[in-house]
């Protein structure tokens, strides 16, 4: 339109619509900076998304219950949280929902709280309460280069809240794994790895060493994006005393197993999945889980 009017009226308004374009370009220059002062993080987003990297991390709480039945006179670790032995067989319920935060593809970031309730042979269940508080990183320090499988290192710290006078506790579980994927899309691959969980009590009349567990495995995953984990593997422990010598906790080596299956994305995030754990203590303790991420953002 206004090509139009200008063409109309001669030459001095061509002049005048000259100097108005010439005008303009810096105005508009001007106003583009000013939005992108204004907000950075969508210029950046919009940038990332044309060059295709990566947007937001992934951030969801990470919600799992457990279930886990325990022999009499058992010490349970390794099981998220260190469980005093009690002579009579028990059932014990646990909720986690720690906060994870994706980073990049190959660092998470996790904390939260965990609570429980439990029953024994001898009582009714429990009333439910939190019982600890957890945090850890997940990171995979090196990625798979021929020969060289990919190395994961997942460590969680966890501190008892509620607990019976002199049993607090505070433990570490570490876990180490190897991954070699057989293909490029990693659908189906070994595995092998040791998870090392040390356990401090708040009393100088317990003392508790600590368990490694040394296994290995394989996954497969389908066109359908379901993956199943499979691990087998050999549990040592090294004792423990409660009273000085009074009660002791016999060393052990046993084996243990744990199978996993899990429903992902197009994009290796996991939707839900179940796990499924037995580890002879010599006693077997078996340990049903169901997990089930809450997404508030995921890619």
């Amino acid at each position: 339109m206004l090509d139009r009017i200008c063409s109309s009226r001669g030459d001095r308004h061509r002049r005048l619509r000259a100097r108005l374009f010439r005008l303009a370009g810096p105005v508009a220059a001007v106003m583009l900076a000013g939005l992108a002062v204004l907000n950075p993080g969508h210029a950046r987003a919009e940038e990332e998304e044309d060059e295709g990297g990566p947007k937001r991390p992934n951030i969801y709480l990470d919600f799992s219950t457990a279930y886990t039945t325990l022999p009499p006179n058992t010490l349970a670790i390794g099981f998220r949280n260190f469980v005093s032995p009690i002579p009579a067989a028990a059932q014990v319920l646990t909720l986690n929902a720690p906060l994870t935060v994706d980073l990049t593809d190959r660092i998470s970031v996790y904390g939260g709280v965990s609570s429980s309730v439990s029953r024994t042979d001898l009582t009714s269940w429990s009333s439910m309460t939190l019982d600890s508080w957890n945090v850890g990183f997940n990171a995979d320090v090196i990625q798979q280069d021929g020969a060289i499988p990919t190395v994961t290192v997942i460590s969680t710290l966890t501190r008892s809240i509620t607990s019976a006078p002199g049993l607090g506790s505070t433990s570490n579980q570490t876990v180490v794994e190897l991954d070699y994927a057989l293909d490029d899309d990693a659908t189906r691959g070994l595995l092998a790895g040791g998870r090392l969980t040390s356990v401090w009590v708040d009393s100088d009349f317990v003392k508790v060493e600590p368990t490694f567990v040394g296994y290995l495995g394989g996954y497969y995953q389908w066109p359908s994006n379901w993956k199943l984990s499979g691990r087998l593997g050999v549990q040592t422990f090294g004792g423990a005393e409660f009273g000085r010598g009074l009660i002791t906790a016999r060393a052990f080596t046993q084996p243990t197993v744990r199978f996993d299956l899990d429903r992902m994305d197009d994009n290796d995030n996991r939707l839900y999945g179940a796990a499924l754990e037995v580890a002879w203590t010599p006693a077997p303790i078996v340990q049903l889980t169901l997990r089930t991420p809450l997404y508030a953002v995921r890619n």
